[in-house]
């Protein structure tokens, strides 16, 4: 049942997409019929054409959750995301912003001013705000913690000045608390004046007068048990509890252990200062899983999917400088035998070079494809743009490195020759790479097969017989 649900919000947040991207397709196809067509008052009538199809455009965002809004922008070219922000309600920004990833985020941070910013950051919660601050500027943070009342500004504080990976960072500040002397009656009274509830509430917290924490009252027990009795008799003293300097990666091993909704946050004196919610721990497990997932091929977390050429290109070089090291000190292995394979000895000792750095890109590549097409972030209409873009990254990447390599063969043969051919092997085999890393996982999950299994196998196989194939062929043309 779980996952015939997750299936169809998946089919449901893929049709929004499909949908607003079918909704930009068409105004630039009529826009650009309109354009074409001249006439006296062309500017007008552009004019008009282009508010209709915005309007258009926002009545669908204004439909959507936030959550599902975040979706799409992050599966989105820079100039469509933009575009679609753009007519995103400013009550709306705080919420969206939250929930888009810290690479999407900083490219929305970047369009906005200094009050929208504060605007946005304003309709949040305070842990919220500490969830985002660290993407907004010094300044926005400065003037925001003098708007907030003394409370609000402790609590931002407080939050900020854990370190990222710990339970402080996680936690929030939606507590409900009651003393364990009163009766069952007068807590379901004291909810009932509240009103609203904070989401993901299971259990009321039992503190004492000086806010220790003493034990939790399952609403559970609450709703079933006799009104009179006190809710010291009915609360459990047993309770999973953290401290806001542990590890948050313990804290989601725990949630998974006990099976937990939400825990208590206290410090050193037993004081009750915040909870801990399965949401944010669930959360916390996606990003970490995220991360590990990309660091694997040598990428940095923050890679937007449809980033800058000049900036994924920027992201992915220290792990190719590293691939480019360690395959050299494996060439000169195979070096040592020069003198008895006579006259191929540097080919072959220089072509494992130009199979491992296109193994290296490619890996990186086809990461990046797989994680986009677990999200659902890559459609029929924004895979041209992707494949483009990637082969941008890795006529960059050949032009840089594959300089590089040809000046070291250069320099150790003495041979500008050898030196060219290096390089354009070099430049050439990332472009297959590149290639490789999208069409190999497409192609997977077109025959309904996981595009992460047996992915690497292939890329493996095409860059290596590619690279030697490419090489070998060159030098057979250019130098014997």
């Amino acid at each position: 049942m779980t996952e015939n649900l997750e299936n169809q919000s998946q089919d449901d947040l893929e049709t929004h997409l499909a949908q607003v991207q079918g909704l930009l397709a068409r105004m630039r196809l009529v826009e650009e019929l309109v354009h074409r067509q001249g006439g006296p008052r062309q500017d007008l009538v552009e004019n008009l054409v282009h508010k209709q199809n915005l309007a258009e455009l926002q009545r669908k965002l204004d439909q959507l959750h936030p959550a599902d809004v975040a979706y799409i922008l992050e599966a989105l070219p820079l100039d469509e995301r933009l575009l679609v922000w753009d007519l995103v309600k400013a009550e709306r920004d705080g919420e969206i912003l939250l929930e888009v990833s810290d690479s999407v985020r900083e490219s929305l941070i970047q369009t906005m001013d200094k009050a929208e910013l504060l605007a946005a950051a304003e309709s949040l919660d305070t842990d919220e705000i500490a969830d985002i601050a660290a993407d907004l500027p010094r300044d926005v943070i400065e003037e925001l913690l003098t708007t907030l009342d003394a409370q609000k500004r402790a609590l931002l504080q407080s939050a900020l000045a854990y370190p990222e990976d710990t339970v402080g960072a996680l936690m929030d500040f939606e507590m409900v608390t009651i003393r364990a002397d009163v009766t069952l009656e007068v807590a379901l009274r004291y909810l009932r004046r509240l009103g609203e509830l904070p989401d993901q509430l299971d259990k009321l917290f039992v503190v004492d007068r000086d806010e220790r924490l003493i034990g939790v009252l399952p609403l559970k027990r609450l709703l079933t048990t006799d009104p009179e009795a006190s809710v010291a008799a009915v609360m459990v003293e047993d309770v999973v509890q953290f401290h806001p300097e542990d590890e948050a990666q313990e804290a989601a091993q725990a949630f998974e252990r006990y099976d937990l909704v939400m825990a208590p946050v206290v410090d050193a004196a037993g004081r009750l200062i915040g909870r801990l919610t399965v949401d944010a721990v669930v959360d916390y497990i996606r990003q970490s899983a995220d991360a590990d997932m990309l660091s694997m091929a040598g990428l940095k977390e923050e890679e937007d999917l449809f980033s800058t050429v000049w900036r994924a290109a920027k992201n992915r070089w220290m792990w190719l400088a590293i691939n480019l090291a360690t395959a050299f000190v494996a060439s000169r292995v195979i070096g040592a035998f020069e003198g008895s394979i006579e006259k191929l000895a540097a080919l072959a000792a220089l072509m494992p070079i130009i199979a491992g750095i296109g193994g290296n890109s490619g890996n990186q590549t086809i990461t990046l494809i797989i994680r986009g097409l677990a999200l659902g972030h890559i459609t029929p209409s924004n895979a041209r743009r992707l494949v483009l873009k990637e082969i941008g990254v890795a006529l960059l990447n050949g032009l840089v490195w594959g300089s590089a390599v040809g000046a070291f063969a250069w320099l150790l043969y003495d041979s500008p020759a050898l030196g060219g051919v290096m390089a354009l092997a070099m430049l050439l085999n990332l472009v297959v790479a590149a290639l490789a890393g999208i069409f190999i996982p497409m192609t997977l999950e077109r025959v309904k097969r996981d595009p992460a299994i047996g992915s690497s196998v292939l890329l493996t196989f095409v860059t290596d017989s590619m690279g030697f194939f490419i090489f070998l062929g060159l030098a057979t043309l250019l130098l014997l």
